[in-house]
């Protein structure tokens, strides 16, 4: 099953993305220098996110699942550092 998740951080950003696999274990490739900059080593310690499954398909082409997952970063302005973690596609005001 391929998946289009929402990943939420415990401060309310998001990163938004695309698993063509449906793996469970699977939360994305956020960077870890733009989380890090958000959270005290002490908020740190105990970590919890929620990944939510925005979109699924059994039959979507590789393609159609990135252009589906580009249309959620944007849904949700997840590219917008104020919002999220995504770095792409370029956030435009």
């Amino acid at each position: 099953m391929k998946v289009i998740y929402k990943i939420i951080y415990p401060n309310g950003k998001i990163y938004s993305g695309k698993d063509l696999t449906g793996s469970i274990n699977y939360f994305g490739s956020a960077s870890d220098k733009l989380i890090e900059k958000d959270f005290s080593r002490e908020e740190r310690r105990s970590f919890t996110i929620t990944k939510e499954i925005i979109w699924e398909s059994a039959v979507a082409t590789a393609k159609e699942v990135n252009a589906k997952e580009v249309e959620y970063i944007k849904f949700y302005k997840s590219n917008d550092h104020n919002i999220g973690y995504n770095q792409w596609p370029k956030f435009k005001e």
